[in-house]
């Protein structure tokens, strides 16, 4: 089993990967921000429970004891999908992108990927340097 295959670091790939494509969607409401009776779009919110539950799909737990609770985890469906914003205003075009708030969203975008990637970066730090301690 390579350690990619473990279910948290399949959590934090694809949690970058929804970054990616967010930023890709709200890189288009910028760019279409006079373009008349353009609608901004942004993503379904990451859902980490769901995810939680596609990246362990098919593990089920076994119970050693009478006290042991029994339970699965199955994989349920994939992605997210793209959805039109609720407005804050719409300019008298039909334009509904607020520059300022497509930049606020952009920046927070852009640290919450930061954030990910040097979680997934210390995960893999953590693992090589458990695997490379000696014991003893």
């Amino acid at each position: 089993m390579a350690i990619s295959d473990l279910p948290v670091f399949q959590i934090l790939k694809a949690k970058m990967q929804w970054h990616q494509a967010r930023q890709g969607v709200l890189s288009q409401n910028v760019a279409n921000a006079d373009t008349p009776g353009y609608r901004g779009h942004d993503l379904k919110a990451f859902d980490f429970a769901r995810e939680l539950s596609l990246a362990s799909s098919g593990l089920d737990t076994a119970t050693t004891s009478r006290g042991h609770i029994a339970g699965s985890l199955r994989a349920t469906g994939i992605g997210s999908r793209e959805q039109e914003v609720e407005p804050f205003e719409i300019t008298p075009d039909g334009n509904s992108v607020v520059l300022e708030e497509e930049m606020m969203k952009v920046t927070e975008n852009q640290l919450d990927y930061q954030a990910v990637t040097t979680l997934y970066s210390k995960s893999l730090g953590l693992i090589r340097s458990a695997l490379s301690s000696r014991g003893g």
